[in-house]
């Protein structure tokens, strides 16, 4: 059986959360609200979420609930109007060190072959280059680029660009990664793909992982646990944990427990996907 409580339940008395100084990352309270043109939009919160060291938390949830947001929050991209963010015990105030971030659009510089551009962040950083060399060889060799080093972005297909994108990422040695719908431009074979290789990233560099997505398949395959967001105000009115072992892969989706979790998630999710549709029809 699933561990999810009803709607109701969810609602009315939220998650549990791990206390700010055990957890790997956590928000309390959070809010956002953006005022343009004399109107504000309440786009998030209250908002309380803790990520455990090491785990991998998607979050999906209607369009315009206030995912990226989030996202943003966490990475120290946009400060919170109310509430506190924290990262491995300290408030969040701009990018903290050790985390990453990976957006669904093609980051990748055109100008750049791959290793360049997997090493434009490390000397930026005046990293001694003997070190960028052994972190890029290892983090192209690691994302299956090693045949494509000399090749410029224009060269590479929409799912190589995104390993080029993540490999980026990876060369910081990010200890949180944040990834807002990596996948999102992909077709389906390529997702579940990608989706292979980001949990072998997980599994080795042993980072916590947010990921933002769409896709129910990508949440329920990769997480540990899937949190459902509300309609705008987006808050967590779900937590679902999936069970899944950590050497898992995309072979899990044959799996009858499979078909449960999305099933739940879209139970939650259709309810309010119509709501963000003013649609009384439920």
């Amino acid at each position: 059986m699933i561990p999810v409580a009803s709607e109701t339940a969810a609602k009315a008395a939220p998650v549990k959360q791990t206390p700010v100084e055990q957890a790997h990352a956590a928000l309390r309270g959070v809010t956002c609200v953006y005022h343009s043109q004399g109107r504000s939009l309440h786009a998030l919160g209250p908002v309380d979420l803790s990520l455990a060291r090491g785990e991998f938390f998607s979050v999906v949830g209607p369009s315009g609930c206030g995912k990226s947001t989030l996202l943003d929050i966490l990475a120290g991209l946009n400060p919170p109007q109310t509430g506190t963010a924290h990262f491995e015990g300290k408030s969040i105030l701009g990018v903290p060190d050790g985390v990453g971030v990976v957006f669904q659009e093609d980051a990748s510089f055109p100008w750049l072959n791959v290793h360049d551009n997997v090493a434009f962040g490390l000397r930026r950083a005046g990293v001694d280059p003997t070190e960028i060399k052994r972190r890029v060889d290892y983090a192209i060799g690691f994302m299956g680029l090693k045949d494509f080093a000399a090749s410029y972005p224009a060269q590479l297909s929409g799912g190589m660009r995104q390993r080029v994108c993540i490999a980026r990422t990876l060369v910081l040695q990010p200890r949180l990664i944040l990834l807002d719908e990596p996948f999102g431009a992909l077709d389906q074979q390529t997702r579940l793909i990608m989706g292979d290789e980001l949990l072998r990233l997980w599994r080795e560099t042993s980072a916590t992982i947010l990921l933002i997505t769409h896709a129910l398949d990508e949440a329920a395959m990769l997480s540990d646990r899937v949190g459902v967001m509300s309609t705008r105000p987006g808050t967590f009115i779900d937590i679902i944990e999936t069970g899944w072992d950590r050497n898992r892969d995309s072979r899990v989706v044959s799996k009858p427990h499979f078909g449960d979790i999305t099933a739940r998630l879209w139970e939650k999710l259709r309810v309010e996907a119509l709501k963000m549709m003013s649609t009384r029809e439920l």
